[in-house]
């Protein structure tokens, strides 16, 4: 019995010493990420990134976006998507549409629009990309739009309506998203 006790402790530190090895960090700043909590990530699949059953005629590699659900689906194809919760546009900055995924930044800077400083002065005028910026550790741009799909500074408002438009995601997700997508990937918000 004591065998089996221990046999079975050596698995638990094995699958926990998996989950918890990190790649080795993309970008400097990659260090400082701020997210879930282990037990957040491995008891919270209201928010887990994962694989689910996706049936759709887009292309692989298409965004979409359901609002409603506060979830981006990537489509992987084979009636399968990968699924990432997210945060979305607060009561009356929601939009729909379709767009082309134009550019992608790493920690990227952050200029708020001039609409956004004139409802919050507060704001700073440009923010160099960082730990701290809210834009978080990458940004997917769309087309000449205003809107990103973005990091966070504040994993725990993912599920939130509460953005000016933008599509955010925990950090460790949108680096997922980021080095999945391709540039001239098709996205649909709904």
């Amino acid at each position: 019995m004591s065998l089996r006790f221990l046999a079975g402790g050596a698995c638990a530190v094995a699958l926990l010493a998996s989950v918890c090895v990190t790649p080795a960090a993309a970008h400097p700043y990659d260090q400082y990420i701020r997210g879930r909590s282990f037990f957040g990530a491995m008891f919270g699949p209201s928010i887990a990134r994962m694989v689910v059953s996706y049936p759709t005629n887009q292309k692989t590699g298409t965004i979409v976006i359901s609002t409603a659900q506060r979830r981006l689906y990537l489509v992987l194809g084979n009636g399968q998507a990968l699924s990432y919760a997210i945060a979305v546009g607060a009561a009356g900055y929601a939009w729909s549409g379709v767009n082309q995924v134009t550019n992608k930044r790493e920690w990227p800077d952050w200029t708020p629009p001039g609409e956004m400083v004139q409802r919050r002065p507060d704001l700073p005028r440009h923010m160099a990309g960082g730990p701290d910026n809210p834009m978080g550790a990458r940004a997917i741009y769309l087309g000449s739009s205003l809107y990103r799909i973005h990091g966070s500074n504040e994993p725990d408002k993912i599920g939130q309506a509460v953005s000016s438009g933008c599509i955010r995601l925990t950090n460790q997700d949108v680096i997922d998203l980021y080095n999945r997508v391709q540039i001239g990937a098709t996205v649909i918000v709904q």
